[in-house]
């Protein structure tokens, strides 16, 4: 396998950070790497023993580079995504600045990944949303299955999916036992709460989590399946939690669904009532790759079957954001796209 030249722009962000700790973990190959930030540069990071100095990002900073991965946000994404790719670069972007456009691919690799395989030439590649990423994992073979009419979600979002000032202010709403001012991120206190609001409200009262789940299921799995979604911030520093209740054209047992997730790459079911097994947040999503499915049920509605499950997975290191990228990134090696080195 050849070695490229990447470059990554938010190295030092939390998805930054992770995407290099999934690079080193699974050995990709790297001719020359390239970090970039905005308040960090000329700090250095450390990377398979090595000191890298994160680079001031300007429009030249592509030049010789095969693929560079954005994890700096939507405003840094419009400026210079395009910019990379006149540069010949492929570009994997993890904001939400691309992932509606129609001629942007948007790839979960498991799903649609052969969107990857007929690429010619440098292109850019949209990361779903973390929410999405996960929930599509466990429903992928379900779909196969029993083929998805309808679900119903409800999810329980870490504070780790909006960023480093949200994870220190639920730490000092939590730990601090002095009174000192917080930089208020959430529109209510998160500590001991649950608030029903990830991202704005839209004209039509849901948000636009709420809406990017819609969006994105129908655009990377099948524009036929209609959602309808909840999504909650809790007080839980890493890892996302989602209830999903699920519609199905033909009614599958629930032993079925279980044979059909456990041979889904990427999945693993803890799912054992008895012992009460099943999968959290605080045990299941601590630096891990897998999306991990419980509370498995079954029921036949007669005219359609209903299957209810519960997903836990690694927002910032997981499916959800690096891991997602540093797949795509690997198909796209496999598939010979990045042909420079």
């Amino acid at each position: 396998m050849k070695a490229i030249n990447l470059g990554i722009v938010g190295a030092t962000g939390m998805v930054g950070r992770k995407l290099l700790d999934l690079l080193a973990k699974r050995d990709f190959p790297i001719n020359k790497l390239s970090l970039f930030g905005k308040s960090t540069v000329g700090e250095s990071v450390l990377f398979s023993s090595e000191e890298q100095i994160i680079k001031p990002l300007n429009k030249d900073s592509f030049n010789g580079l095969d693929l560079t991965i954005f994890s700096a946000g939507s405003s840094v994404a419009r400026k210079f995504c395009y910019e990379a790719i006149n540069q010949d670069n492929y570009v994997i972007d993890l904001s939400s600045e691309f992932r509606y456009q129609e001629d942007v691919p948007l790839i979960v690799p498991e799903i649609n990944g052969g969107i990857i395989d007929d690429l010619k030439e440098p292109t850019l590649i949209a990361n779903p949303n973390c929410t999405t990423a996960q929930l599509l994992m466990a429903l992928k073979p379900i779909h196969d299955l029993a083929e998805i009419d309808h679900f119903d979600l409800a999810t329980y979002q870490a504070v780790s999916g909006t960023g480093k000032a949200a994870v220190e202010e639920l730490r000092q709403e939590t730990f601090s036992k002095e009174s000192t001012e917080i930089q208020k991120v959430y529109p209510k206190q998160i500590a001991f709460n649950a608030i029903p609001q990830c991202d704005v409200f839209l004209d039509d009262y849901y948000t636009k989590e709420e809406m990017k789940v819609v969006w994105e299921t129908q655009k990377i799995m099948d524009p036929k399946i209609t959602v309808n979604a909840t999504c909650v911030r809790v007080p839980v520093f890493n890892g996302h939690s989602e209830a999903v209740f699920i519609k199905t054209k033909n009614f599958v047992t629930r032993e079925e669904v279980l044979k059909a997730l456990n041979n889904f790459n990427g999945v693993t079911v803890i799912d054992n009532p008895d012992l009460q097994e099943y999968p959290t947040p605080l045990e299941h999503a601590n630096d891990t790759e897998e999306v991990y499915v419980g509370r498995v049920r079954s029921k036949d509605m007669h005219d359609h079957g209903l299957i209810s499950l519960w997903i836990v997975a690694d927002n910032v290191y997981g499916k959800g954001a690096a891991l997602n990228a540093i797949q795509i990134a690997e198909r796209l090696l496999n598939n010979n796209s990045l042909k420079r080195n």
